[in-house]
């Protein structure tokens, strides 16, 4: 079995609590004060603007009082003496605004009292005394940060619904003003941006929610916080950091373990086909499908390459309670994996083979589908101590499983966190973002466009790459991520075939 490896930190995924503590300790307990730290975030985003705005080009800084605006003005004193000007609106006026931000604001204002080669800056005291017609290529966004927890009110609000109806790009300094850096919730209206400069971690509110909507592209400024300080249980999946899945040559076709789909009845069997096709795919040495005898036909003459094991008469065309013991027999006589699901149906009769089956079944179970549905109608469901389950449930699924109403992403990554850790289990949960929970309690979470799978099938193409990576790697959260970023690449090239298309937020991977 092997261990999950730690993302490193450009990919671990803070809440603004966690990202402020880091702040704090590396400030407190490793000496880095904090004008530093905005100094190098200021810098990092000044460095990345350089690279779009030529030596001529003006920008327009909305800045609020705290350090976000701070970060902005290190931002704007950099670009003037690259010979980018600045117009500085400060949204609440100067009265308030934060040690390191009053300090920069000073520094702002020696480059443009002393450089006669700096480009012109403009400091305007209010929003009320801010010119919307005034010239500018583009908007710094450096009014609130990640301390944001109530609804924008006043000339926030403002400044934000004026930014969003201008025709000029907008780039926000480590979070989009009115997003929530937990839960990527709107508060009351937040700016879109075309990128977000984000300082030290990534936010978890990026990926839930609306935040893909208002981050626009994320890029990541490091900022130099110790290793040992930094606590996260949130991380996102990325090639980066996700091992290659390694298949060597096997000496028989059984070495590594068969992949077992128990799955099909009649008029579903196209899903048992698309799952066991995904995962012979992926070379792994041995598919078996279980399916009842009735449906066998079907299986011979569409999947030659797998191997097949009917049950029951031929006059079976679905599970039924009693063939939980042959199926039962089958899977122990070699070693391997089990994907329960693809197509079961849901006949009382096939419900209780699912359960019969999964009655102290202690190997290694993937449940999916109507494996899934079956699981859901018992009362209270546990795993054996001795089993490893990975559940895909889509997010109807995952509701009938918990019994429970799941109103955000939010809400979906803490009911998912919170069901992992009780029943020992690793799940997969379908939707945007797809959510893979681990027993350790650390989730992670995709950084692409999932919409695009939102189609019939798609989900059983995904089960089977996962039951196969499973298999390649002895892990089933590393068999998961595998899976999900071979997903990626297949969205990257149908975006790339269909670029006018903008897929609907919908619930299924």
């Amino acid at each position: 079995m092997m261990n999950i490896p730690t993302p490193p930190l450009d990919y671990f995924l803070c809440t603004a609590g966690q990202s402020q503590q880091m702040d704090a300790r590396t400030i407190d307990q490793f000496g880095i004060d904090g004008y530093t730290l905005m100094e190098v975030a200021g810098s990092s985003a000044a460095g990345h603007l350089r690279a779009k705005f030529s030596p001529g080009r003006h920008g327009l800084y909305l800045c609020g009082k705290g350090n976000n605006a701070g970060d902005a003005l290190v931002v704007a004193r950099y670009l003037v003496q690259h010979g980018i000007g600045a117009t500085i609106v400060l949204i609440s006026g100067d009265e308030e605004l934060s040690t390191d931000t009053d300090k920069n604001l000073e520094l702002l204002q020696k480059i443009a009292e002393n450089d006669p080669n700096a480009a012109e800056t403009v400091i305007i005291p209010a929003w009320d005394q801010f010119d919307p017609n005034r010239s500018a290529d583009f908007i710094i966004d450096g009014m609130l940060g990640t301390g944001l927890d109530s609804e924008l009110r006043g000339d926030y609000q403002k400044a934000v619904s004026w930014a969003n109806d201008s025709a000029l790009p907008v780039f926000s300094i480590d979070i989009p003003t009115g997003l929530h850096a937990d839960t990527g919730e709107v508060m009351g209206e937040a700016v879109i941006a075309q990128e977000t400069y984000t300082f030290g971690t990534l936010k978890q509110g990026f990926y839930l929610g609306e935040g893909p909507l208002c981050t626009g592209k994320v890029i990541f400024c490091e900022l130099p916080f110790p290793n040992y300080l930094k606590e996260c249980e949130t991380y996102l999946i990325d090639e980066q950091w996700v091992p290659e899945p390694v298949n060597p040559p096997a000496r028989h076709k059984y070495e590594a373990g068969v992949l077992y789909i128990v799955a099909g009845s009649e008029g579903l069997t196209g899903a048992a086909i698309m799952t066991a096709e995904s995962a012979w795919a992926e070379g792994i040495g041995a598919v078996m499908i279980i399916c009842p005898k009735g449906i066998l036909p079907v299986f011979e003459s569409s999947l030659p390459q797998i191997i097949k094991k009917p049950v029951g008469s031929r006059d079976d065309y679905f599970f039924k309670e009693e063939h939980a013991e042959q199926v039962r027999s089958v899977i122990h006589e070699k070693p391997g994996k089990i994907l329960l699901g693809p197509g079961l149906g849901r006949d009382p009769s096939t419900v209780a083979f699912v359960h019969d089956l999964l009655d102290g079944e202690t190997g290694d179970l993937l449940i999916d589908a109507d494996g899934l549905w079956a699981l859901a109608q018992q009362d209270k469901w546990n795993k054996p101590d001795d089993a490893n389950w990975i559940l895909t449930p889509h997010p109807g699924e995952l509701a009938n499983l918990l019994d429970a109403e799941i109103p955000s992403d939010a809400d979906r990554l803490t009911l998912v966190r919170d069901l992992c850790a009780e029943k020992k289990i690793t799940v997969v949960s379908k939707g945007y973002p797809v959510i893979v929970g681990t027993a350790s309690a650390n989730c992670y979470l995709t950084g692409y466009d999932t919409r695009i799978f939102a189609r019939a099938g798609f989900g059983d193409i995904l089960a089977g790459k996962i039951g196969a990576f499973w298999i390649m790697t002895g892990e089933s959260a590393t068999g998961s991520f595998i899976g999900l970023l071979d997903g990626k690449r297949k969205a990257e090239n149908l975006k790339k075939q269909y670029p006018n298309v903008t897929p609907e937020p919908l619930d299924l991977v």
